[in-house]
C-alpha cells in the first residue's frame, strides 16, 4: 500500500513539475581517467576515449537542492529474475528484470529517495519500462524509500515488466525520484 502511495504521489509530481529545467546524462563512470584535450588536430588515442559505464560502474548523480550528492552503482542485472512468489508473475508474454543498485551519499545534505521513482531500463528498439511492485526472489529491494545521512549506503533491487523479446541495452537512475536534472546511464553488455 506505502508503495501505490509513494508511486501517486510521484504522479502527481511529475506532472506538476514537467517544464522545469532539461536534463543531463552521465555515461562515464567515476573510474575512468578524464579525456584530455589538446590544441593541434590528432586521432584520439584508445586510452584517451572517454569509457561508458557498464554493470558494477559508479556514477556521482546530483539531486535538485544544493548538497544533494549520490553515488550511484549498478550493482548487477538479474535477467530474468524469478517471481518472488506466485501472486508476483509477469503478465503473458513479459519477463521480469531486476536490477541492484547502491546508492551512497556523497554530499552534505540528508538524501531522502524513492529509488524505484527514478529507476527506468530501456531496450534495443528504443522503448523505455519503469520500474514495477512486484517483487523478485533475486534479493530485496528497497522498501519504497530510503533516507541517507551523509556517508549511509542502501543497497536494494529495483524491479521491471519488460516484454518477452526486448534485450535491454540501458539502465537509467536519477535522484529526487526521477526529477533531478543529473541522469546516471549504463550500458548493459
Amino acid at each position: 500500500m506505502y508503495r501505490l502511495l509513494v508511486l501517486a504521489l510521484a504522479g502527481l509530481l511529475a506532472i506538476t513539475v514537467a517544464a522545469c529545467g532539461g536534463k543531463e546524462v552521465a555515461t562515464t563512470p567515476e573510474t575512468s581517467t578524464p579525456v584530455q584535450t589538446t590544441t593541434s588536430p590528432q586521432e584520439p588515442s584508445p586510452s584517451d576515449t572517454p569509457s561508458v559505464a557498464s554493470v558494477g560502474d559508479t556514477i556521482n548523480l546530483t539531486g535538485q537542492e544544493e548538497g544533494e550528492r549520490a553515488a550511484v552503482t549498478v550493482v548487477k542485472v538479474v535477467d530474468p529474475a524469478q517471481p518472488e512468489n506466485e501472486f508476483s508473475s509477469p503478465d503473458a508474454g513479459m519477463r521480469l528484470v531486476a536490477v541492484q543498485f547502491r546508492l551512497t551519499n556523497i554530499g552534505t545534505k540528508v538524501v531522502d529517495e524513492a529509488p524505484d521513482n527514478g529507476a527506468r531500463v530501456r531496450d534495443t528498439k528504443g522503448q523505455q519500462f519503469d520500474s514495477t511492485i512486484t517483487g523478485t526472489s533475486a534479493g530485496p529491494d528497497f522498501g519504497g524509500s530510503v533516507t541517507l545521512t551523509p556517508g549511509d549506503t542502501a543497497l536494494g533491487f529495483i524491479v521491471f515488466e519488460v516484454p518477452t523479446d526486448s534485450k535491454i541495452d540501458r539502465i537509467q537512475f536519477a535522484l529526487a525520484s526521477g526529477f533531478a536534472s543529473s541522469i546516471g546511464q549504463w550500458r548493459v553488455a
